[in-house]
């Protein structure tokens, strides 16, 4: 099959350069997207009276036809159609004849590409928000089931202070409501139609590039056209949203396999997220979870292999660009599956409160709430902050918690502290004491909540 433009070649290509050159085998996902753009851009000719009214039915038609084709699998693919916008307008041409070479006339294969990534990316971004709020969805219900459930909140990886459990959630929320928030930002930035840009130049021809952006769901057409061939800033953009947000599951699934541990055993994942030992009977292994903390690495990679692609290219358009599919298709099929799988295991998580309990009196997690408290009675807290050192260090001599401190000890540490001045010390009593604005208290969690639900259900 001779290629739609070998007129200027007196040979055909090799036929390696072939298997080189074609993206027909990734890039044949974006057909649906490339019939809309070329059904919206002959519907713009005709209107413009560059093609007949009649010539623009014929070719959408044809286009409907080569549409139907493909989703039944009746038409299938090779590497002499190159990429897809070749392999359905060579089929138009055959399906319908010569009216089917006008298809072409005011664009290029440097803006047609652009349009049906563009749109492709738009749908995915939809459906990539709606997993991501499908997630939040679970991890609101989570915290408002362990709203006043207290673990252990740590840091250097040692513990910390006490912490509700809805606490933790909720910050994990706030983690993918960014998310959300990033996806939305790009979207509206990449909602820009570029076809009409033609080759780099724009064309002679009167089309009308605000028409066809309105057809195709566009805000506005793209501003310059050597820009709208060359930009692939939207891709870079959604593929850092895409790792940023698959940071953050890497995150929280390094927690579920410490949690999972037999060190900790805070949680029980569900059976049907779990794998066994091929040689140990008795293992249960995370392996979701892991294997989700190790997709991370493969999605930084599609991010940087783009980035490298466009480093060194010059305006306009380059071969190079062809590059700028593969990784982006591999970051959104690993990042949705990603967020859909950490949800379900997420929803059939539970956690065991008997067991992180018994943690509770390790690592005098009510310090800082020690020395909180002194400052109120005046003792300025810096401070109270060595006073609540030593008396660590008191209790660790007598392998002792801080309520077991006599007033006798205390005084030798400091002669204005008492039993009766520290007052309640409980875990509990901490807890439900740390009212600030984003604290950890029961209340406070429930605000949080009650702002999260009100946030989700308005978008």
């Amino acid at each position: 099959m001779a290629s739609l433009w070998s007129g200027r070649f007196e040979k055909d290509m090799d036929e390696t350069v072939k298997l080189f050159n074609a993206s027909i085998s990734f890039d044949q996902r974006l057909y649906n997207e490339d019939i809309d753009g070329s059904i919206a851009h002959v519907k713009m000719l005709a209107e413009q009276n560059i093609m007949s009214n009649d010539e623009s039915k014929e070719i959408i038609e044809g286009l409907e036809i080569i549409r139907k084709g493909i989703s039944s699998g009746d038409i299938a693919f090779n590497v002499d159609d190159e990429d897809i916008h070749m392999a359905i307008e060579s089929r138009l041409i055959e399906e319908i004849g010569d009216v089917g070479k006008k298809l072409h006339t005011a664009r290029s294969r440097n803006d047609q590409c652009q349009v049906d990534l563009r749109m492709y990316l738009k749908k995915e971004i939809v459906e990539i928000k709606e997993a991501l709020y499908y997630l939040e969805s679970v991890i609101l219900e989570k915290a408002q089931k362990y709203n006043s459930s207290i673990t252990i909140g740590f840091t250097h990886m040692q513990h910390a202070q006490p912490i509700t459990l809805g606490f933790m959630f909720m910050a994990y929320f706030q983690m993918f409501k960014r998310d959300i928030e990033r996806l939305t930002d790009t979207y509206e930035r990449m909602d820009m139609c570029p076809l009409g840009a033609c080759a780099l130049a724009g064309t002679t021809l009167p089309i009308d590039r605000h028409k066809t952006a309105e057809l195709l769901g566009f805000s506005a057409p793209t501003e310059n056209a050597m820009d709208s061939v060359s930009d692939r800033d939207y891709s870079l953009e959604f593929l850092s949203n895409a790792s940023i947000s698959m940071m953050h599951l890497s995150r929280w699934a390094e927690e579920f396999v410490w949690w999972n541990s037999s060190e900790f055993s805070y949680i029980a994942i569900d059976d049907s997220y779990c794998t066994g030992s091929s040689i140990m009977p008795q293992k249960k292994n995370p392996d979701m979870a892991e294997l989700l903390r190790g997709k991370v690495g493969r999605v930084y990679g599609d991010m940087m292999q783009l980035f490298t692609v466009m480093k060194g290219t010059p305006l306009a358009y380059n071969k190079d660009f062809q590059e700028d599919k593969e990784s982006l298709f591999d970051a959104i099929d690993t990042w949705k599956s990603s967020i859909l799988i950490f949800a379900n295991m997420l929803e059939k998580t539970e956690f065991r409160m008997d067991q992180i309990e018994k943690q509770l009196k390790k690592g005098f997690l009510n310090a800082t709430d020690i020395a909180e408290h002194f400052a109120k009675q005046g003792i300025p807290f810096r401070e109270a902050h060595s006073i609540v050192g030593q008396m660590v260090k008191t209790c660790e001599n007598k392998n002792c918690d801080f309520e077991e401190l006599t007033d006798e000890e205390l005084k030798k540490i400091d002669v204005r502290i008492s039993k009766e001045l520290l007052g309640d010390i409980s875990i509990k009593a901490c807890v439900n004491a740390r009212v600030s604005f984003g604290g950890t208290a029961p209340k406070e969690v429930k605000r949080q909540i009650m702002v999260a639900n009100a946030w989700l259900n308005e978008i």
